[in-house]
């Protein structure tokens, strides 16, 4: 058994298969997602799990080199949980994010109910730094 980090084997084995680039969304329950997009459905009830634990565990486990969110969340409390991710921080409207979701490897559910509690994370590498 693993004795540390992510437990979730659907989780686990989609993260196994990213390379440099490429792209997964941390969202909360309502962020449309479209039907060919692999999704990792965490969420159990509104506010179950939260956004904020399930960006830190995916950040413990993955290089990331950029990120990007709603400029609609700019100046409130969802903007200030995206301060520890690494990299260039990019905003865009939610409309082009929402949009954006479809280039995304997968997609990680939560159960947050806060608005504008999405981003998308791009992946850098480990090495040459």
């Amino acid at each position: 058994m693993k004795k540390q980090g992510i437990l979730n084997r659907n989780l686990l084995a989609q993260i196994a298969c990213l390379g440099h680039t490429d792209t997964l969304v941390l969202a909360d329950c309502g962020l449309p997602i479209p039907r060919d997009i692999p999704v990792v459905d965490l969420s159990v009830v509104f506010g179950l799990p939260r956004f904020q634990p399930v960006l830190q565990a995916l950040l413990s486990e993955l290089e990331i080199e950029a990120c990007c969110y709603a400029s609609e969340a700019i100046g409130t409390e969802v903007e200030s949980w995206f301060a520890e991710i690494p990299g260039t921080h990019d905003t865009i409207p939610h409309e082009e994010l929402k949009r954006r979701v479809a280039q995304a490897a997968f997609v990680v559910r939560t159960g947050e109910d806060t608005p504008w509690a999405n981003v998308i994370l791009r992946c850098g590498v480990p090495f040459g730094k």
